[in-house]
């Protein structure tokens, strides 16, 4: 069952892997009549459903996070943020407090992307700060929550990670024998999360769903 009343979309991470493929689809969406995204600088993207919001991750401003739905992909490496500190920052303290604030101004929906093996009790850090994240997250009070949880990401990203191109590549290698319980773990095309994002947006069952990398294929 779907909403046919168009909304407002708000996307934060739309200049990374998949944040940059569902704001192309939530352009092209007749679901959506206006498409915020959340910016530290331009994107010199230009479309008349476009607003453009230049935000100061740290110095979070309420008025600007005003939508019916709000997308989140953002994420980064550690090797990237520079420290687990500046890693916990983008990826759980900037979702959660965009959340917070989107919430009290009457957002309905959040929608974000994690990572499989995400857990809160996790022993690897990556995965307990994705799953720390969700858990925060599902605290909220949100009346529909939906969590993604891909596994190794595939697509053209505008920096290049060596240890994901060796991933991709064993993936490849592997992916005929990956069959059963185990396609899940296959690495996955990213329009295909983004795919599943949109879609899934367009439900209007309430609650806090999860959606692993095996379901997210079928996008």
């Amino acid at each position: 069952m779907t909403d046919r009343k168009t909304k407002t979309a708000l996307l934060v991470g739309a200049t990374g892997l998949i944040g940059g493929q569902l704001l192309t689809k939530l352009l092209h969406s007749p679901y959506y009549s206006k498409v915020i995204v959340l910016v530290r600088k331009p994107t010199q993207i230009r479309n008349t459903k476009l607003a453009e919001v230049i935000f100061d991750f740290d110095k979070p401003d309420a008025s600007k996070v005003i939508a019916d739905d709000i997308f989140c992909c953002l994420g980064t490496t550690i090797k990237k943020a520079g420290s687990q500190e500046a890693f916990r920052k983008v990826d759980m303290e900037y979702p959660v407090e965009i959340a917070k604030l989107g919430l009290k101004n009457g957002a309905e929906k959040f929608l974000i992307v994690t990572a499989m093996g995400a857990d809160p009790n996790s022993s690897i850090f990556y995965n307990k700060v994705k799953g720390e994240t969700e858990k925060q997250l599902s605290v909220l009070g949100y009346s529909t929550l939906h969590i993604f949880r891909p596994s190794l990401l595939l697509g053209d990203r505008t920096e290049t990670r060596m240890g994901e191109k060796i991933g991709e590549v064993v993936s490849k290698i592997f992916k005929p024998l990956m069959l059963g319980a185990l396609k899940k773990y296959r690495a996955i095309d990213s329009s295909k999360v983004a795919n599943a994002m949109l879609s899934l947006a367009r439900n209007t069952e309430k609650g806090i769903f999860i959606h692993d990398s095996g379901e997210l294929q079928q996008y």
